[in-house]
C-alpha cells in the first residue's frame, strides 16, 4: 500500500493494490474509488484533502507488516 499526496492538485491517492484501475465510481463529491477487472478496490483518491482531512500528521497503528517504508 502506498499513500501519496499530490501538492499540485491538493488530492491524496491511496494505493492500494499494484493492479490497474479499469473503473472508478465516485462515492461522494471528491472521493473516488478505483476498481480493477475482478472489481476489487485498487485505490481510493481524495480531492481538496488539505480542506477535509488533516495532512500534518500520519499514525500507523497495529499495522500487520513489519517493514514501513517513509519517503518525501
Amino acid at each position: 500500500m502506498k499513500i501519496k499526496y499530490y501538492k499540485d492538485t491538493d488530492s491524496l491517492y491511496i494505493d492500494l493494490s499494484e493492479k490497474s484501475s479499469k473503473e472508478s465510481l465516485e462515492i461522494v463529491p471528491g472521493i473516488v474509488i478505483d476498481f480493477d477487472e475482478n472489481n476489487h478496490i485498487v485505490g481510493i483518491d481524495i480531492d481538496r484533502a488539505s480542506q477535509i482531512l488533516s495532512l500534518s500528521q500520519v499514525e500507523v497503528s497495529d499495522f500487520p507488516s513489519k517493514k514501513l517504508v517513509l519517503s518525501t
